[in-house]
């Protein structure tokens, strides 16, 4: 087991979203809130080029949450555990640059509450291969299973927002 380290505090509130995880009640959607003010920043600070900003997020914050299996082990008693809200930060990314990508345009307030809603169920459901990417060791296991949630999110955010006019 690694020993504790100066970065620890950085590794703490990235890892629970600035403390969201730590929600006495549903810390994955409470710690989901992270990746929606995270993402609306992206989207108003980098007009035209928010796919980009939300992708290279995504691919930075979740390459870093997967390196943190050393340090989870050692913060929390158990392999997945709730206020580690990261990989739902991630998986709202997925969602929004999914969604993007198919209608070729910017979410709008409803298009965020709607990538909020179907994320959450992607995520809570764990349909296949999400139950088979959170079976792999450490923090892989952790992150990887959302960002599946996040694709399917992204892809029945697009065939449903249509439908709410």
């Amino acid at each position: 087991m690694a020993e504790k380290s100066a970065l620890d505090p950085i590794r703490w509130f990235l890892i629970t979203s600035g403390g969201l995880g730590q929600a006495p009640v549903a810390p994955g959607t409470v710690g989901t809130l992270g990746g929606v003010a995270l993402a609306v920043t992206l989207q108003w600070l980098c007009p035209g080029r928010a796919i980009l900003a939300w992708s290279i997020a995504a691919v930075a914050l979740f390459l870093w949450g997967s390196l943190q299996s050393d340090y989870v082990a050692r913060t929390w008693p158990k392999k997945d555990p709730g206020a580690f809200v990261l990989d739902e930060v991630v998986g709202y990314l997925v969602t929004l640059i999914v969604y993007a990508l198919l209608a070729g345009k910017m979410p709008t307030a409803m298009g965020h509450a709607g990538a909020f809603l179907w994320f959450r169920v992607f995520d809570v459901w764990k349909l296949q291969p999400c139950k088979y990417l959170e079976g792999l060791p450490g923090a892989w296991g952790i992150m990887a299973d959302d960002q599946m949630a996040g694709i399917y999110a992204g892809a029945l955010l697009w065939l449903t927002l249509p439908l709410l006019g």
